[in-house]
């Protein structure tokens, strides 16, 4: 059998302390795009500033818009010297790409097998100087990676060689990388696109946005855009800052000239035209991907930010992953111990701990058919099960369309029971009793949660000291409307936002005052204590109505937990 190989898949004459994370880490909501700094309230490296240092990690994990925030930090100075993995990595790396390639500013990706990654955590310091790492007792041979190692069809190599225009040879050049990086062979089509990097949450978005727009680059393939940062529609619009509604409005707009069609949400699988059992696309946004894969059982990696956009030009995608069926395979059984009674908080604390417990592969978890979750419940498995797992799909026997696949040779088998769900209600609910923030919408609202919202807010009124706002998309809240449902909702003192999310607003439409929120979703409970800087109370939709009504919610466990 042949020993895995060493890989240098981005070089970098660079040295520095070693730091290590023991389990992966999102970027995006967990580390401080502008000093690199850890933010992530649940990760061992908390407080700690990975900026100049080698940095190890098995995978990243998260957010596709990891790669927006490393590129961001390789702009102003504060990105790592080096990212080293383990295992299969593209949002970091093809942030490092961009950056190396588009703007000049380099730090090195390696990744090493277990035996040398296991070496290189142990030092404290260590060195890469062309095809070589230096450690204090020893210096290991890298292999320089490239686009030799694909085989690539006539007309990937014309696009390649420039004959289709400088932005599509550029987007087929990272795309080879990051195939290579990933082990593929060749590329497959897509039929599809959905795009990320649309949030302004640094400005490495725009730069690039306008860059590649600057070009003369065009979509290929039908394309949806994810939320923005403003609310374009919205009379609230100017309350923002005026040089940052310009720059996210442009940001916005950059994407659309390119030929995306403006339906900014993040829940993209949402909109009349979902893909099909089966069809290749290739999306970016986390939740997004984990539900087309899941519960569509369509075929799309978790392509970082900027990567969308080049899959989007050319219609081509590295072949490998969840592109095949083996890649699709369980690596791990989890068997659920599903309380009775239950509500729907319980949902996002399954995939919560679901991706705890499955950080670096696909599970199969067993034991929820017969509590038939909807479509909405999923949405909140698949969105939860993406800030703690780095594997883009998990099946659930007996619900989703591939869960007979049949598990990896060795999979291995986990019981979750009430203890886990309790542990982790714990974590997601640091704040105390008293709230004055409901944030609802992430992923964004569906237009069931809409109407299950309205009438638990159905002869009640907010808290005058409470804020409660339900963030969506605009194709969902023209239905809302329609229905009534909007009226109602803003007779009980509801605001709603329709294009942005609560992972990309900002202050003032973050009301400056709030202290506490609350929210029914997993993914928010687990990043927002990074983004907005507010403690978190998590609970089932009933529990915000209620707190929207009172600003408290109770301090100890559901009953269904106790």
């Amino acid at each position: 059998m042949t020993e895995p190989l060493a890989r240098l898949i981005l070089p970098a004459d660079v040295a520095g302390d070693v730091i290590t994370c023991d389990e992966g880490l999102s970027f995006w909501g967990g580390v401080d795009p502008e000093t690199g700094v850890v933010i992530d309230a649940h990760h061992a490296l908390h407080g700690q500033s990975l900026a100049h240092k080698i940095v190890l990690m098995p995978t990243s994990r998260g957010s596709c818009s990891g790669s927006g925030v490393l590129l961001e930090l390789a702009l102003n100075g504060h990105a790592p010297a080096a990212l080293v993995f383990r295992e299969e990595e593209e949002i970091l790396t093809l942030g490092a790409l961009i950056a190396h390639r588009m703007f000049e500013k380099s730090l090195a990706v390696l990744r090493l097998p277990p035996a040398d990654y296991a070496t290189l955590a142990a030092q404290q310091h260590a060195r890469i100087a062309g095809t070589q790492l230096i450690m204090p007792e020893s210096t290991l041979a890298l292999h320089r990676t490239s686009a030799t190692d694909l085989t690539l069809s006539v007309e990937d190599q014309a696009t390649l060689a420039g004959e289709h225009g400088a932005p599509v040879a550029l987007a087929m050049h990272v795309i080879t990388t990051i195939a290579v990086a990933q082990g593929a062979t060749r590329l497959r089509d897509i039929t599809r696109g959905h795009i990320d990097g649309c949030i302004y949450a640094h400005p490495a978005n725009l730069t690039f946005a306008r860059a590649m727009a600057e070009m003369g680059a065009r979509v290929g393939v039908p394309t949806t855009i994810n939320a923005v940062s403003v609310d374009r529609a919205a009379s609230a619009a100017p309350a923002l800052a005026p040089n940052f509604r310009r720059a996210a409005s442009a940001l916005a707009d950059a994407y659309v000239e390119m030929g995306a069609r403006p339906t900014f949400t993040c829940a993209p699988y949402l909109l009349e035209d979902s893909p099909a059992l089966g069809e290749d696309i290739g999306w970016s946004e986390s939740n997004a991907v984990i539900f087309a894969n899941t519960v569509l059982g369509a075929r799309t990696a978790k392509h970082p930010d900027y990567l969308d956009l080049f899959i989007a030009m050319t219609g081509r995608a590295p072949e490998t992953g969840v592109y095949l069926t083996e890649g699709r395979r369980p690596g791990r059984i989890l068997e659920m111990d599903l309380p009775a009674p239950h509500d729907d908080a319980l949902w996002p604390l399954i995939g919560w701990v679901a991706g705890r417990l499955s950080p670096d592969r696909i599970p199969l978890l067993t034991g929820l058919a017969e509590a038939a979750p909807s479509r909405d419940d999923l949405r909140a498995i698949c969105a939860a099960f993406g800030t703690t797992s780095a594997a883009p799909m998990l099946h659930i026997a007996g619900i989703t369309p591939e869960s007979t696949l049949p598990p990896l040779p060795g999979a291995d088998r986990i019981r979750i029971g009430a203890a886990d769900l309790t542990q982790a209600w714990a974590q997601l609910n640091s704040g105390p009793a008293q709230v004055n923030l409901i944030a609802l919408g992430s992923p964004h609202f569906s237009l069931e949660e809409t109407r299950t919202f309205a009438d638990l807010m159905e002869g009640r009124r907010v808290d005058p000291n409470m804020s409660v706002i339900i963030t969506l998309g605009r194709d969902i809240y023209q239905q809302a409307r329609t229905e009534g449902l909007v009226a109602r909702l803003n007779t009980a003192g509801v605001r709603f936002h329709a294009d942005l999310c609560w992972c990309s607003i900002v202050e003032p439409l973050f009301p400056p005052r709030s202290t506490t929120l609350m929210t029914n979703s997993g993914k928010y409970a687990h990043y927002a204590p990074g983004l907005s800087g507010r403690d978190v109370r998590f609970g089932s939709l009933a529990d915000c109505a209620h707190a929207a009504v009172t600003g408290a919610v109770p301090s100890a466990h559901p009953l269904w937990l106790r």
